[in-house]
Formats: C-alpha cells, structure tokens, sequence
C-alpha cells in the first residue's frame, strides 16, 4: 500500500510523456522545464493556472472539513440516501478548500507516486470541473485517500478528442491545493465550477460533430463476489465535450435536425435498466476464469497490476472506449466496461450458516437485437439472444477468494457453474411487417458444409471446452411445418460436425419437443426435464475452487446450449431445472446438504425459482419485448387459472412491441454499439430500408479473406481439457507481498479508518432476500415450524389459522369449543349482559362468501355451549346423532349436491319453525329483563307544564295496561298507518302464491331478484 500521510515526499518524478500539454492561453508555459521535478504546484497540470506567491505567511490555515459542502455546489443538494444507513446511490463531489495559495511553498520540490508504483489505484468515485475551456475529471479511491486528475478539452476540432491524463497521485490536501489553483488561474474567464459528481465514465461518442461523454450518475449494489461490489447503472448523463454557448473561445456551432435525431435514438436505450459494472472485479468473464488467470499470474511472478482482459463479447460500451483507449495510458483505471443482462443475489440460512447464490446473466453485443428482427446467426458465427448465465454458490464463512494462510485465490468456499442460451445457428428469417402474431419462418440460405454452425460451434469450445450438450426443445410435428423445418435442418448440421470431431468431443444433441409435452396429461414435464439436467450436469462438471491438497477443486469442461425458437420461454423453463440440479451439486460439495437433490416447495428452491423467473423476465423484456408468457407454474401445471390469464397479457404485449416498437430499439442497439458510423456523404441510420451488413461480413472482403476448412472446421487447442493450476506461494518480486497487493477487497468491503457504522457496513446484506423471509413468524414463535430451507412446505406450514381454532358461525352466534367453557377467565363474570356480549363478537369478523355459506355446516353436540345463563341454541342428544348421520353422508356427496342439500334445509326449517323449551325460557327472561329496572330513580315532582298522562304512566299505570296502547291510542293514529298494518298482518289463502301484485312491496324484494337471476340460489342446480 502507498504511503497514506500528507508528507511531502513519496514516489518518484514522472517522466516528460506523462505531461499533460500546456494552455498558453492562460500561463506560460515552456517544454524545456518539463522534466524537472514535479510538486503540486509544478505538476504537468499547472500550466492551466497562475500562483500568486504575495499571501502572508502567517495566514490562519484551515482544515476542510469532510461534511461540509464546498462552495461552488449548493446547486448540488445531497441526496437523501446519505442520511440512511447505507451507502449513498449519489457520489459526493470532491469537497477542496477556499485558500489555493497556503501551503504552495512548503511543497515546493516534493516527489510524488506514480501510477503503478505499487499495487493498484482503482478510483471509485469522480467530480467532473469545468471551465471555460477544459473538462477536469478528480477521480478518489475507496478511502478518499489518494486522488488522480484527468483533462478535456472543449475546443478540440470536430472529430477529434483531445485527453490528457495525470499519472501522479495525489494527497487529498494536494487535490484541493491543484484545483484552488487552477480556479485562481481561470479567474477572467469565470472560473472552474463543479459540473456534476459520477461513480464512473462509461466512454466517448460522437455522431455529426463534436464528442459526447457518457457518466454514470446513479448506482445501486446488486452483489457482492468475493469482497467486491457490483452495480447497477441507475443513472447516466451524456456530457458535450463542447464550450458554451456564450463562451468567447470557441462558441458551439448550431445544431443541426441530424444530431438531434440520433440524440433521440440514443435515448431510446434506457441505460438504467440492466446495466452492470464492478471496480474491481471482472463480470465480464466467468468466475472459473478469474481465478485460473490470477493463479497463473501468481505461479509464473508477474507484477501487479497485469493487463485487464476483459470479454469483448459482453462490454456493450466497448464502441465508447476505443476513444478513450487511443488517448489513455491507463483507458480501464478511468472508464468501466459495463454489461447488459440480469444480476442477483440471495442467501440461504442453513441454521446459522449462510450461503449466497448469484444468478449472474450476460448477453452478447454481437447481433445483438429485437425478437424478428434479429434471427438465426451471421456469417461471423454469432447468434441472436446469445445469453450467458452463471450461478455462483459460495459459502461466506470468509468474504474473499482466499483460503487461510494466506492462500491466494484457493478457497475452498466458491463453486460456480455456467449454461448458455441462443438461437438457432442457422441462415433463417421471419418477416413481421404483416399482422401474423406468428410470421412464417424461412431458412434464406442452405450452407451444405453449415459454415455459421461451425463457427458458432467452435467458438463454444474457445470460450467453455468440450463436451457441449445441445437441448433442442422446438416442436417436432405441426400440422403447418415451421419450427419442425429448422429442427431437420440443425439435426443434419449437428451430424455434419460431428463427422470431424473427436469420439469423446462430439457435441450431444437433445431433441425434445416441450411445448407438445406440456399440453400432454400423461407426460410429465419436470421429470423429464430432471432427468436431461442430471445427464447434463454430470457431463459437463462444475467448478469448486481449492488448493488441490487440502481441499478439493474442480474445473466445469463444456457447455450446456439450450434453445427454442425465442429461446425465453421453454429454454428458461429448462434452464432452471438444470440449474436446480446443479444448485444441489454445489450445495452437496460445500458440506450443505448430504445428497444432489433438491426438493421442489422448499424454500431454497422456491427462492431459487422466483430469482430464475426475474432472469428469464428480464431475458425476455431485453430481446422480446415482454416479460415470460409461460412460467414454471405453466410448466408444472399450478395455479393454472391464474398464469393463463397472465400469459394471455404477457402475449399480446409481445405483439404490441414486436409490431410497432422493436424497429426503434434495433435503431438505438446499432448506434449505441457501433454497427453504424456516420460518415460525410453516407445514408442516415433511418433511411436504411435494412441492417443486414450492419451485422454481417462486408461481401467485397470475401476475395482476399482465406476460407476456413470445411473438416478441419475447430481448433483443437479449444478442446484441451480446462485444469485449475496447481496452487503455488508467490515468487520473485511478490514474493513478500502482503495480501492488500493482489486484492484490495478488504478496503473495498468494510472501508477500515472511515467513520461509519456496523449497520453501514452490513447494509447490502441487510437488503438481499433470503430464504428467512419465507419463514411465517406466528408459526416459529409456536415452535412448530421446522427451520431447514430444504424441508418441502405444505399449507399447514404456513401462518393460517387451524380450522379449530376459527369454528363455523351461525346466525350471529358464536359457538365456543369446551375448552373455553371450562377454563374461563378468572375476572370473568357469568352475568347476562356479559354473555350478551359474546354473542356480538362476530360482527367484526370477515364476512363469508355466498358459496362458503351455502356449503353444509357440520354442528356435533361438543360445539354447544351448556348453559343456563347464555342464550345459545342447545340441540337434544338425539339431534346430535342425527347431525353426525348426516356429517357421514355429506361427506360423500359433492360440491353440488352439498349445495343443494343445504338449501332444503334453509327451506324446511323456514316452513317448519320450531322452539324449544331452552328458547322458551330465555325469550321469556328477555322480554322480562327490562321491567325489573326502574325507570325513574329519582323523587323530584315534574313542573306543572309536563303532561299529566305522562307522570301517570311513570307512576306504574304501564304495568297495569302491559305496555299496550290504547283503543283511544289507535283510534288517534293516521288512518294510512292503519291501513298499511292491517295490509301486513293480512294472511292470504295461499301464502307462499305471490301475484303482481305483492311485488312491490318490501318483503319480496329478494323473490324479485331471484326472478331478474341476481341472486346466487338460482345459479344452483335445483331438482
């Protein structure tokens, strides 16, 4: 690690083509005094300011202080996230001091570290200044620590980007000294001001002018491998490298209706949705990958910091970079390639140990493009969808990649395994200008020697070995051929290649027609599908990192390539069983499970399940258009009324975009990714009637390029066995090198010396979803609930109430169970007005659905409350028996009759009311219950204005007339109230006959329901 104090001598001086040229505009500035030694105030930058050296000596000196804003951004508000226990998602700028001239002369002479002195300076965050004529980019590492600069000019020519980089690292104090100056040196012109703070520079690109630069404004951590983060872009600003409008040096030119255009295209590719990048880890290439390039780099004594290698196949902002790579000595230190696909992570608790699984997707930027507009492959080899999918399953017992010891890059605890995705590797179109939700499938071009196979083919065994383990799940008879063409035709490619190959490298082909399967009753579609994932994983192995001696390792040889027609619904579907299967091989080789199954509803795979169906969602949305149509739940054939109607939706959004939006994003894909150039004189991206040789070899360059064989078709260093290196102590000049040289995941996880908090720190774990979410408290705290993640769930493991617990209701009446009765509460009284109260407790439960009512209510004699006080039904013993007679024959009869059986019920008990002597009695002490309460207590005379008739009935008259009226009462009533009482207590001759003219009134009201076939007694089948 470098030397981390404010001193003023560290490193050495940098040598003259590290200088970033001059601006005689500003200062002086002469290239004879470029390889003298370099202090902050003499740095390759300081010609772009002048120093004035007359302040007192004896000036105050005052720290910056870290919380407080400088004053050139209190435009720049903090984000509220600073304020939460976590990480913010907005970089806070480079916070300098006011005095640029305070300290300029103790530093004068000092020596400064270089970039690569030792070990690595990765920047983290970035401030990007402005003025007049230049762009400053301060990038800070992990620790705000050490500080390097970066200069833009603004009045470069069009077409050209002129960069100048810095390769001194800077102390914070001398950061702040290095821009004050610079502020001080711009003064006439205005100054330098903060223009924005970034967590990155994702390139440069132009279109018909000048450049535009492309940052990263947003983050938000969706893993972390090993120690190191990984983001996701949730904020991007594109920057013109161009001066201002009223800007005096070089005002910028008018912009013309072109550039606006591919402005707008350019912002048809939502860069904050599924973009990926890490500081220090490589996501591009596969967790095998890095760790047998970094245990090769330590056994063969190379220095550190090697060359990146990045995959160029997944850096979608690699069009961006080339800019940068001609002008950067160090492009990667300053820009981060960023991938396009899915990212995920989740934990499982296995009582106390814990175990992260990440669900890593990258998609490859070569043909890439919408769903019918990008088909088959090119005469390059590359596939359309080509998605790469990897599952990490480590064991966090130690965060980083290495055993104890140190043990560089060998712990035990990281497995890792890979499948791939992509189209058929054949020359086949469909054409969708017409309004067929399902346009015919062509094969434009028959290749006899399959030359697009066989580099597709060839390029798996480059990027994974061999063997490779084709599952083909097309349809194989249809009634109007279409995707049963393209299955003969990769059958005879796959034969074809296989002549040439190896006995032990011959590529596997599956054939296996799922669509037709799953609408199949007798054929069982996950078993299947186990049984092919077990073949496969078996076949191809998975990786365990290890030393070898100690502890175990293994390398994953060859690929499984799954594919479909879209190659989202039925190829994530069989993905994920295979990654099922394989989760249960690295769990079993971590010592987490004793066997390589896993069973389904346990709550590891119902996680597993949800992660997997976000990816094939996101998969889907990136090149279809639309999240998955057909689920696992599809698959598995549950809740299937529920996932057809959500199919249904998922259907008709995939034809809204492949018909009206797809043109718009392969629009943006070929200007985002360099397929298109503009050039002087040439077509416009939208007057192209086609991207055919967008994507493809120029045909001109077919002469003079030399043909591949059509036998010798791969190279057979691709087949070689892939072999973890044998694990070796460092040697040479790294030999006493402490593990913060190799991998500086320590500072980048738990951030040591900075002032923060143990919630701050554990923030992303706290936010990652784990199988401990899953777990229903209630049924924990009742000590009922087994813990194991792998133990199959039923729905009495889940927080539902026991049906004992939650009797039936009747009538507002609730029927207490023995046990209630029995054991009451201590400060329970047993008078009336309280058991009154019992029975008004179903008022606030949640009302039962029609059909729930109609179904049979099964009372037994245990149910009824015995007592003498209450006002609950009591049934007679014979009642009793009779009840659980017909309990038994309830139980066999269906839904329906079930149904109807109760109806006849409801009928003859309204026909036939009975009371019993219990009812009797309580309906007499009810009525009763109010004339043994006085209603006057006190003895006060009224005044002489209140009506006599009144005193008399409070005196006791009401007891003797019974609380009737009297005849005078009635006679005094409305003659219509009279009329309309004596209609009611009207009986006809036949009652249950109701004629036209009943209906108006109240009381039929239900009966005309029934008529208008509202009600739900009618939609029951009645004998």
């Amino acid at each position: 690690m470098a030397e981390q104090q404010d001193g003023p001598s560290r490193g050495r001086s940098p040598s003259p083509r590290n200088s970033v040229p001059a601006d005689p505009s500003i200062a002086g500035y002469s290239t004879d005094n470029a390889s003298r030694s370099t202090s902050a105030m003499t740095s390759p930058l300081s010609a772009d300011f002048n120093i004035s050296r007359n302040d007192s000596p004896d000036a105050p000196k005052f720290p910056s202080l870290k919380e407080s804003a400088p004053p050139d951004v209190s435009k720049h508000p903090a984000s509220a996230a600073d304020h939460d226990e976590e990480e913010a998602s907005v970089p806070q700028p480079f916070q300098r001091s006011t005095s640029p001239t305070s300290d300029t002369k103790r530093n004068t002479g000092a020596e400064y570290e270089k970039v690569g002195d030792q070990g690595v300076c990765k920047m983290h965050k970035f401030s990007l200044y402005e003025t007049a004529t230049r762009y400053y980019i301060v990038g800070a590492d992990v620790m705000d620590r050490r500080f390097r600069i970066l200069k833009i000019d603004r009045t470069a020519e069009i077409g050209s980007l002129n960069i100048a980089e810095d390769e001194i690292v800077y102390t914070k104090k001398e950061m702040s000294q290095l821009l004050n100056a610079i502020d001080d040196g711009n003064k006439s012109t205005g100054g330098m001001k903060l223009r924005c703070s970034t967590w990155g520079l994702l390139g440069f690109i132009r279109f018909t002018g000048a450049y535009y630069m492309l940052l990263i404004t947003k983050r938000s951590q969706v893993a972390m491998i090993g120690g190191h983060f990984v983001y996701q872009a949730d904020g991007t600003e594109l920057v013109p490298l161009t001066t201002g409008a009223n800007s005096r040096f070089k005002p910028d030119a008018k912009s013309n209706p072109e550039e606006a255009r591919f402005l707008s295209i350019l912002h048809n590719l939502d860069l904050t949705r599924s973009f990926y990048f890490s500081y220090s880890y490589d996501i591009t290439r596969t967790l095998q990958h890095n760790i047998c390039t970094e245990r090769e780099f330590i056994a063969q004594g190379i220095l550190y910091p090697h060359p990146h290698d990045y995959n160029s196949m997944f850096v979608w902002n690699s069009y961006l970079l080339q800019p940068a790579k001609s002008a950067l000595n160090n492009t990667y230190d300053w820009c981060l390639p960023i991938i396009h696909g899915y990212i995920d992570q989740a934990a499982i608790s296995v009582y106390g140990r814990t175990v992260y699984i990440t669900v890593i997707a990258r998609r490859s930027r070569y043909f890439a493009g919408a769903r019918f507009l990008k088909r088959g492959a090119n005469d390059l080899g590359y596939v359309a969808n080509d998605v790469e999918t990897e599952q990490i399953v480590s064991e966090v017992l130690t965060t980083s990649f290495h055993a104890p010891g140190p043990k560089l890059f060998a712990s035990p605890n990281y497995t890792s395994y890979v499948q791939h995705r992509g189209s058929i590797p054949l020359y086949w179109t469909q054409d969708n200008t017409g309004v067929t939700p399902k346009p015919p499938i062509e094969l434009n071009l028959v290749d006899p020697f399959y030359s697009a196979a066989a580099l597709h083919f060839d390029n798996l065994f480059e990027r994974y070995g061999g063997p490779i383990y084709v599952l083909n799940l097309v349809k194989a008879r249809e009634r109007t051929p279409r995707e049963s063409k393209l299955l003969q035709e990769f059958t005879n490619a796959i034969n074809y290649l296989n002549q040439f190959l190896p006995a032990d490298k011959k590529i596997i082909h599956k054939a296996w027609d799922m669509s037709r399967a799953a609408k199949s009753r007798d054929q069982d579609v996950i078993g299947t599908l186990e049984s092919i994932a077990e073949e496969v994983v078996t076949t191809t192995g998975f990786f365990q990192s290890g030393d070898g001696h100690t502890t175990p390792s293994s390398v994953q040889n060859g690929i499984a390539r799954t594919n479909c027609i879209d190659c989202l619904d039925r190829t994530n579907a069989a993905q994920f069983v295979i990654g099922k299967r394989a989760l249960g091989h690295q769990l079993h080789a971590l010592g987490i499970i004793g066997d390589t199954s896993i069973s389904y509803d346990t709550d590891a795979v119902n996680m597993f399940t949800h992660m997997y169906h976000d990816h094939g969602d996101t998969i889907a949305v990136q090149y279809g258009g639309s999240q998955l149509v057909n689920t696992m739940e599809t698959y598995r054939k549950i809740n299937q009324w529920t996932s057809h109607s959500r199919d249904m939706v998922e259907s008709f959004k995939r034809y809204y975009n492949n018909s009206f939006l797809d043109g718009q994003r392969q629009e943006a894909y070929n200007l985002f990714l360099g397929n298109y150039i503009w050039t002087q004189g040439g077509p416009m991206l939208w007057d192209l009637s086609t991207d055919y040789y967008l994507h493809h070899a120029d045909p001109r360059a077919w002469t003079s390029k030399r043909r591949r064989s059509y036998i010798n078709w791969y190279t057979p260093e691709f087949l070689e066995p892939r072999k973890l290196p044998k694990y070796s102590a460092p040697r040479g000049l790294i030999a006493n090198k402490p593990l913060g040289f190799f991998d500086d995941y320590w500072l980048e996880y738990y951030k040591p010396l900075a002032v923060s908090s143990l919630v701050k720190v554990y923030a992303y774990p706290g936010k990652m979803n784990s199988t401990l979410r899953y777990i229903p408290v209630h049924s924990t705290q009742e000590g009922r609930y087994d813990l194991s993640p792998f133990k199959v769930r039923t729905e009495s493991d889940q927080d539902v109430p026991e049906k004992k617990k939650k009797p039936a209701t009747r009538k507002g009446v609730t029927i207490l169970e023995p046990s209630d009765q029995e054991q009451p509460h201590p400060e329970m009284a047993i008078e009336d007005d309280v058991l009154s109260v019992h029975s008004n407790t179903t008022a606030t439960t949640k009302r039962t659905s029609i059909q729930r009512w109609l179904q049979p209510i099964h009372e037994t004699a245990h149910n009824v409350i015995n007592s003498t006080h209450g006002i609950m039904k009591e049934l007679p013993a014979q009642n009793a028996e009779n009840d659980k007679e017909k309990d038994k024959e309830t139980k066999k009869l269906d839904k329906s009759k079930a149904a109807q059986w109760t109806f006849r019920q409801v009928v003859h008990e309204s026909l036939n009311p009975s009371v019993s002597e219990q009812e009797q009695e309580d309906y007499a002490r009810y009525i009763s219950h109010p004339q043994n309460l006085p209603l006057v207590v006190s003895t006060e005379v009224f005044p002489a204005e209140v009506d006599s008739e009144y005193l008399d009935y409070v005196n006791g008259s009401w007891r003797e007339g019974g609380g009737m009226l009297s005849g005078d009462a009635i006679s005094a009533a409305a003659e219509e109230d009279l009329a309309e009482y004596t209609d009611f207590l009207a009986v006809a001759e036949n009652p249950l006959t109701v004629t036209d003219e009943d209906l108006p009134k109240k009381r039929y009201k239900a009966y005309r329901k029934w008529l208008m076939g509202k009600s739900l007694f009618k939609q029951q089948p009645i004998d």
